[in-house]
């Protein structure tokens, strides 16, 4: 690097092939082991040479790890990688999460030789999934840190399922989250205190050095996406899919029934980039499919094609909270508002739902549901199947007794059996003037939860809970406005949902034409 400090990369050769494309695999999570068999060997028997580098600060790189600043190291990277006598003139870069924003850090700046991207539940920049709708993603940003702090430890290998055991005891600590990650790590851990610090601000030094979407649009070299239903950073990735598709580019997109540490996805998202690299690298597009657009319809089990996202001829429409706890489409009538009381020293619990290292396949709501912190509404039984296919947001009216609390909205299908599965969840955080308050003090809030590829089938019901708390997914609401990581101070929140004429809360739902 030009500082001098020396980072280590693995370069795997496909045997009697000359100066063959390049692709490029940055981790901070080593390159032996499965990640050598993954990434190196598999593509160098198909013909690509591979160079596997470890970030800074691990796995033999020099350096300290400095999360998520990876622009110098990589572009660094390629110049080197030019100057060997072994580069064949183009390259390409391949990997999940971390590995695929890395690749986001550099890519409009690589040149004209990067000619192709893979990236696997990932996006060009992790802030808002940090404080996703404002509320800090607690278990996420925790998990994460305590992760990386063992990788340079004894129990490296076994990181992934102790970083979330870890993490589970430090929430449960009733210490103020700042103190958790001395719980969950046994120290201090600088990421975990810096993203505590500087909140969602997108001006913040901090944070513009790490984030890469205003130069998503500038990236010339085709890109292939992977993501999940369940993942924690689909939003976001389809963000960068719709900066590309502004620009004119034309990216392939797959998402499957998957979440973040799903190992399902990894099979599929490896022959996706070597059909990918083939193409764009190789001049073979014999192994692309037609449609860019490739989604995998939950609850009815079978994927689809379609010519971009959001698929076109999906119909907006809304679907109202009612009085007796209902939903349905129709307008809502003269009612009184529902009420209930948030307690953050009882917070409200999650379950399932976008994880970072969990497991985030849909559960059984039923338990939750029955809180009396949560409100359900429910919709009639299905007399036909019913496609939503597309972004899913709520538009709620809600008057508080803090101007500091959250709004969680969730999504269910519930089974003629009364199991209650969440489909799609999200969260915003509220603050005082934002949003506004309108008359009576009742603030009309928008929420925008995950998108959704989802089949209710006949005779199943349409569900949708209200509650203000996902803990430990989210950093629970102190209703005081004290700063996040030294609150204390717990003050209840006493909640109102209305539902009238003059105040239709609702979610919008993309509907698919008949």
């Amino acid at each position: 690097m030009p500082d001098g400090v020396m980072l280590l990369a693995d370069r795997y050769i496909p045997i009697g092939v000359s100066a063959p494309p390049t692709i490029l695999v940055r981790s901070p999570y080593g390159r032996r082991g499965l990640f050598g068999l993954v990434y190196g060997r598999s593509f160098a028997r198909q013909g690509f040479q591979v160079i596997l580098q470890s970030c800074r600060g691990g796995f033999g790189s020099g350096g300290e790890l400095t999360p998520l600043d990876e622009q110098d190291d990589g572009l660094a990277t390629v110049e080197w990688m030019r100057a060997q006598p072994w580069y064949g003139g183009t390259f390409a870069m391949h990997g999940p999460s971390y590995l695929g924003y890395a690749q986001w850090a550099i890519a409009p700046f690589a040149g004209p030789d990067l000619r192709a991207m893979a990236t696997q539940v990932t996006a060009s920049q992790f802030r808002d999934a940090a404080y996703v709708g404002g509320s800090f993603a607690l278990e996420a940003v925790l998990s994460w840190s305590t992760l990386t702090a063992m990788l340079s430890g004894p129990l490296s290998g076994a990181a992934p399922v102790f970083a979330p055991r870890r993490t589970q005891r430090a929430v449960m600590s009733g210490r103020p989250v700042g103190e958790f990650d001395q719980v969950a790590a046994g120290r201090t851990l600088p990421f975990y205190q810096e993203v505590l610090s500087h909140h969602a601000d997108p001006a913040v030094p901090f944070w513009k050095k790490r984030d890469f979407s205003a130069t998503v649009g500038e990236v010339e070299a085709a890109v292939t996406m992977t993501g999940g239903w369940y993942d924690v950073f689909l939003p976001w990735q389809l963000k960068d899919y719709a900066a590309m598709r502004a620009a004119g580019r034309r990216p392939h997109l797959t998402i499957g029934p998957w979440h973040h540490a799903d190992v399902r996805h990894g099979r599929l998202a490896n022959l996706d980039a070597l059909q990918w690299f083939r193409a764009h690298l190789l001049g073979d597009s014999s192994g692309l499919r037609a449609s860019p657009v490739r989604l995998y319809v939950t609850g009815a089990g079978m994927w689809r094609d379609y010519d971009d996202w959001p698929v076109p001829g999906m119909a907006r429409r809304r679907w109202h909270l009612q009085p007796g706890f209902g939903l349905g489409p129709g307008a809502p009538a003269e009612s009184f508002p529902d009420r209930y009381r948030y307690h953050p020293a009882r917070p409200t619990p999650v379950l399932g739902g976008p994880t970072l290292l969990g497991n985030s396949a849909p559960r059984d709501n039923r338990r939750l549901e029955a809180r009396p912190d949560v409100l359900v509404y429910t919709g009639d039984v299905l007399r036909d199947d019913l496609d939503l296919i597309g972004p899913v947001t709520a538009d709620v009216y809600l008057r508080s007794s803090t101007p500091y609390t959250d709004l969680v909205i969730r999504v269910c299908d519930v089974h003629p059996d009364g199991s209650s599965y969440n489909v799609c969840e999200g969260v915003r955080r509220l603050f005082p003037g934002a949003p506004p308050t309108g008359e009576d003090d009742v603030r009309r809030v928008e929420v925008e939860l995950w998108p959704i590829a989802h089949r209710f089938l006949r005779g199943h019901r349409v569900r949708v809970q209200v509650a203000s708390g996902a803990y430990p997914r989210l950093a629970r609401n102190l209703g005081t406005g004290e700063p996040l990581a030294t609150g204390r101070t717990a003050v209840a929140a006493d909640q109102e949902i209305f539902h009238d004429p003059g105040h239709p809360s609702a979610i919008i739902f993309p509907h698919a034409r008949a």
